[in-house]
């Protein structure tokens, strides 16, 4: 076991780490309201979009919420033409949920409004900086960070 004195440091930059995204989020969650979605529709339409068609379980299980709390915020999705409920092609009895046309476009929007929103901030910051935030992307990216 690591000794207190060395996760000290770590813990230090994984606070910060935590409280950077949730303001970042925060921030850019401005953008998903000029497109008429709340977060939690831009999010499931989000993982809808991203994996593909996808169970109802599923999609519950990646937004951590319980299945009728999905089945509200699809049903939403699907009375705005977002997403649609299709037969598993691999077991009929199993409906997945999939994005429409309109939803992928929608979702593309609002990822480029937040995009867009990111660059004019980094604009902000000297090259050197830049390059810094780059490979800082790069860490955040790897396996390590984001898949434990």
């Amino acid at each position: 076991m690591e000794s207190a004195s060395r996760q000290a440091p770590v813990r230090a930059i994984a606070d910060r780490l935590h409280s950077a995204a949730i303001h970042l989020l925060r921030r850019l969650r401005v953008e998903d309201r000029a497109l008429g979605l709340s977060g939690p529709r831009a999010s499931a339409l989000s993982v809808i979009v991203f994996r593909g068609p996808i169970t109802m379980s599923a999609l519950a299980e990646a937004e951590q919420v319980r299945r009728p709390t999905i089945t509200r915020l699809v049903d939403g999705l699907e009375r705005r033409g977002l997403v649609r409920r299709v037969n598993d092609p691999a077991d009929g009895r199993v409906q997945l949920v999939a994005a429409t046309a309109a939803g992928k476009r929608l979702l593309q929007r609002g990822r480029a409004r937040r995009v867009e929103r990111l660059m004019q901030g980094v604009m902000q910051l000297s090259e050197e900086e830049q390059r810094v935030l780059a490979r800082a992307a790069d860490l955040m990216e790897q396996s390590l960070l984001v898949s434990f």
